[in-house]
């Protein structure tokens, strides 16, 4: 019997290796449910089957020279011993891992169903299972309170987003009101400035009401540009030009201060794709931040450099630095630290260069300074008119 065993398993024919198929597309789900399923009974029982029956096999080898009655009852005890065996494995298999599994199993089409407050409860056994059912309850624990911040966090966005929205029609209805008025109160001004005689102390007094004239249009500007914002015109243009003409307006507001502003062009860039117009607004507000930043002397860098697939434009100063505590929050509309800000220049910055489809990025150190850098892509003027 052992030769006619042996003689099978060698008249098997050999495995040819293959190719690894590439991956099939997913089946549709009425497919898959008709693939054949095999219970994990079988799967488990078959591999002892399989042994006890070669080895009730050698038995039966090695009790040939019994006589046939005590064969016949050896071989009795040796078939109920090897039932019982799968008996016993069956059973415990079903007590220790199938309750756990078919446990788990309803647990997980819970949660599919959005009940995180599903838990298993065999995560007290000191063992693997025990290890898988933690795993579970601390998985879902951690669904349950990422769901939670997710909510508070979209409440607070919708909220945020309605008081936004109302402040920008106010907004837009307030600047048109002010406006107005506004613009004839510097053309009186200007003609009872020109009227005066040159000697007169007045003189002062109109400069410093043209100063704060200027402020007020600048903050309606912000307003305005908040509350509708204006979709770039982007062109080919260079990028130096443009970064240069923002540090000469810059250069005149420090005219009577002890700040130098310098200016560090990129000779070899190309033309990068931007609104002139806008990116020159984005680095005014930067300039003036910075300037702002600085108490008594200091120095203030504008640099253009070249990325691998970036035009960097760096505005670093010597001031006082942000606190830690504010990085986060320096672009929040309306967020500001000065007394006299309006918490719309950063804001609205961040916005015209994410419209650019760069980004902005900060770095700062009390008592060190601050420094912001605007990422522009880089862009082929010639692939880009073909798009």
């Amino acid at each position: 019997m052992l030769d006619a065993l042996e003689t099978a398993m060698t008249d098997r024919p050999a495995k040819v290796p293959v190719e690894t198929p590439r991956k099939a597309p997913p089946l549709p789900p009425e497919e898959r449910r008709s693939s054949v399923r095999v219970n994990w009974e079988i799967k488990t029982v078959l591999p002892v089957a399989f042994v006890l029956l070669n080895g009730l096999l050698l038995f039966l080898v090695s009790t040939v020279s019994l006589r046939d009655p005590e064969r016949h009852a050896v071989l009795e005890v040796a078939g109920a011993g090897a039932v019982a065996v799968c008996a016993v494995m069956l059973v415990a298999l079903a007590y220790f891992i199938q309750r756990p599994m078919v446990e788990l199993q309803e647990q997980i089409a819970r949660v599919g169903r959005g009940d995180l407050q599903a838990s298993v409860t065999f995560a007290k056994r000191n063992d693997e299972i025990g290890d898988l059912g933690r795993n579970f309850n601390r998985m879902v624990q951690q669904l349950r309170e990422s769901r939670a911040e997710i909510e508070l966090l979209h409440r607070t966005q919708m909220s945020r987003a309605e008081h936004l929205a109302t402040l920008g029609e106010l907004a837009t209805g307030l600047a048109h009101e002010i406006r107005n008025p506004l613009a004839g109160i510097a053309g009186v001004i200007e003609i009872v400035g020109r009227d005066l005689p040159v000697t007169s102390p007045a003189k002062a007094v109109v400069k410093d009401i043209r100063l704060e004239i200027a402020q007020i249009n600048r903050i309606i500007t912000d307003l305005l540009e908040t509350a509708r914002p204006r979709a770039p015109e982007m062109r080919f243009s260079n990028l130096n030009t443009t970064a240069e003409h923002a540090v000469m307006l810059a250069r005149q507001q420090v005219l009577s201060k002890p700040i130098q502003i310098e200016f560090h062009p990129a000779p070899n860039l190309q033309e990068v794709e931007h609104d002139s117009d806008q990116l020159h607004q984005v680095l005014l507000n930067l300039l003036l931040n910075a300037v702002q930043a600085i108490d008594g002397s200091g120095v203030v860098k504008v640099e253009v450099r070249p990325d691998p697939e970036s035009a960097v434009i760096s505005v670093t100063d010597s001031g006082r630095g942000i606190p830690p505590e504010h990085i986060d929050h320096i672009f929040r509309p309306f967020y500001t630290t000065k007394g006299n800000g309006t918490g719309l220049g950063l804001s609205l910055t961040r916005r015209i260069v994410e419209q650019h489809r760069g980004r902005i990025e900060v770095t700062s150190e009390i008592g060190k300074g601050t420094q912001f850098q605007v990422y522009l892509p880089l862009r082929d003027a010639e692939l880009s008119a073909v798009s």
